[in-house]
């Protein structure tokens, strides 16, 4: 989508993204973790991208590699470019600011981010870019209820929207702990940080450099550092365990409803309906509760997706009806289709115009006519069904022979009876019928009868026979 640029034209973000995340009890970097269906890196670099960052570089750690790959995988045509910065020693977030320095133009503003902080809006980073323009640089702020053992953001006596000075909660005074004003480790700052950096020392329990050290020594200079209050303090949430990241998923998730919500959307139980944000749905759609909309998933208008609904990377056209417990993935569904309740639709199935799944039935690489059924307990496997045929309970296309899938074709109005199974590769006609319990081994021709079973036989008296032991003769 088009980038939305930032007052100045020289905006560059760089992204912390190194730490290990141990708290995470993962083998995974922490930023490839995802909340709302992505990486919540990802989430960090498009909301850089969106606030018209020009360049982006990613300072990693661990596995890095690993996060280098995603990265770059994830990454679409008009993206702005991503390098990656790498930082040996993880030791602190000056020193991981710090690693990116020969890679930024001096005359540039730095948008610097953490890649655990996946909640930011562009909209806020545009804010703290044009604050950092009017003085030295510009800081992210929250105010909130119970600060507890963060540190608090002292602004000047005069002048509520420029730092003072930073204090950590163990080093505060009563009177500064009265400050319920946060930092929320978003930042707007000039090249000449770097200089800032090199003055901060190391003489910490940690032995670290930080990025709040440098900017006490910019503040206590007399250089301006804007203080931008967050509108959302849930911007400022990042992602340091489990618990965290769920809570930051289900923020992203009711962000993502309450929009739907106000553009048309009629979602009667939020609390239990899940749409990641990159899912789309249109107007007059109703979403009953336990429904799933996950990945690339589109829904059109005037579509219901009732109780427990399952979908990923689906497209539906207007006016389809999923029913109950139904599970689609990878396939495209035109309009005025009804699946389920209990259907399955397996990737690379294309249901046309009017068609209808039925309960437990289950469709994979299969495209069904317009008008066509197929409405109980059925499987149909690499497949064509032509339009409004109707196909019998418990019919079975045969499509794997040990080695290789094979295809089956059903022609238009064609009628294919209860427990048919068809043995692939094969073609039932156009208005062909087969007849309950077949097995079509051949090519059967159009408006042609198939019967492939056994003739039916009759064992008088067999349950009092084979109660004596006698033998069928």
């Amino acid at each position: 989508m088009p980038k939305q640029g930032s007052s100045n034209p020289q905006t560059v973000a760089v992204v912390l993204a190194a730490g290990q995340g141990t708290r995470m009890r993962s083998s995974r970097p922490k930023p490839l973790h995802a909340v709302g269906g992505r990486p919540m890196l990802s989430w960090v670099l498009d909301a850089a991208g969106d606030a018209g960052c020009t360049s982006i570089f990613v300072v990693v750690g661990h596995r890095a590699d690993e996060v280098r790959q995603v990265v770059e995988a994830m990454r679409d045509e008009g993206d702005p470019p991503v390098a990656f910065v790498e930082q040996l020693e993880q030791l602190g977030t000056g020193h991981a600011l710090a690693q990116a320095e020969s890679h930024v133009d001096p005359k540039a503003t730095i948008l610097v981010l953490s890649g655990d902080v996946p909640l930011v809006r562009p909209a806020t980073l545009r804010r703290l870019a044009d604050a950092a323009a009017e003085g030295w640089g510009a800081m992210a702020t929250a105010t909130l209820e119970e600060p507890g053992s963060l540190g608090r953001v002292l602004a000047r006596g005069d002048d509520a929207d420029r730092l003072e000075r930073i204090v950590e909660a163990r080093d505060a005074s009563p009177a500064e702990l009265a400050v319920h004003r946060i930092n929320a480790g978003l930042y707007a700052l000039p090249a000449g940080v770097f200089d800032d950096l090199r003055r901060v020392g190391t003489a910490n329990a940690q032995g670290e450099i930080y990025l709040t050290d440098a900017l006490g020594l910019a503040a206590a200079d007399g250089r301006t550092i804007a203080l931008v209050e967050l509108e959302d303090p849930s911007e400022a949430l990042g992602v340091n365990d489990r618990h965290d990241q769920t809570r930051v998923h289900q923020r992203l998730v009711r962000r993502h409803l309450d929009q739907l919500m106000a553009d048309g959307v009629t979602i009667l139980d939020p609390d239990r309906t899940t749409v990641e944000p990159t899912a789309r749905v249109g107007t007059d759609t109703i979403l009953h509760p336990g429904v799933s909309l996950l990945g690339h998933t589109t829904v059109g208008s005037g579509c219901i997706l009732h109780q427990g609904a399952w979908l990923r990377d689906v497209r539906l056209a207007d006016d389809v009806e999923i029913l109950p417990y139904s599970v689609l993935e990878s396939c495209e569904v035109r309009s005025d289709v009804a699946v389920g309740p209990f259907g399955r639709v397996r990737p690379a199935s294309v249901l046309l115009e009017g068609s209808r799944v039925g309960n437990f039935v289950e469709l994979k690489k299969t495209i069904l006519g317009r008008g066509a059924k197929a409405s109980h307990l059925t499987y149909l496997g690499d497949s064509e069904v032509g339009d409004g045929a109707n196909i019998g309970a418990g019919t079975i296309t045969c499509n794997y022979d040990g080695k290789n899938k094979n295809r089956t074709e059903i022609g238009a109005g064609a009628f294919i009876g209860s427990d048919t199974m068809l043995i692939a590769p094969v073609r039932v006609g156009e208005r062909a019928t087969t007849g309950a319990g077949s097995t079509i081994t051949q090519d059967v021709p159009d408006d042609a009868l198939a019967v492939g079973r056994a003739r039916q036989r009759i064992i008088p008296d067999w349950t009092e026979r084979k109660a004596r032991g006698e033998k069928d003769g």
